[in-house]
């Protein structure tokens, strides 16, 4: 299944682990109880619009109840979820819309 050996394996594991202790302690240890520069809190805003899209493309484009080929439900669902955050400039509303969206299209079909 896959060609690593245990040693390989656990440098891995620790390492990833290391790193990502190395990033969290960067903004909560050593930037505690300052406050943070202007500039860096305007970039910190968007890190929730980055990331909802980067976790949720590769399911619409390569959703796995098809086998990986794109379907027009899942975009029509993506649009539709698109449009209602767009419009209404709330998240939870366009959440709630994608999932409204999967269930009509799970009843309906």
């Amino acid at each position: 299944m896959n060609t690593f050996d245990q040693t390989s394996l656990w440098i891995v594991i620790i390492g990833m682990a290391l790193g990502s202790f190395a990033l969290r302690f960067a903004f909560i240890g050593f930037m505690g109880g300052r406050k943070m520069p202007d500039w860096l809190m305007r970039h910190l805003r968007y890190t929730a619009v980055a990331i909802l899209p980067a976790l949720v493309t590769p399911l619409v484009v390569w959703p796995s109840p098809t086998g990986g080929e794109t379907s027009l439900p899942h975009l029509a669902v993506a649009a539709l979820t698109f449009a209602v955050g767009y419009l209404t400039r709330n998240v939870l509303w366009a959440l709630l819309s994608g999932v409204c969206g999967f269930l009509l299209l799970f009843l309906l079909g």
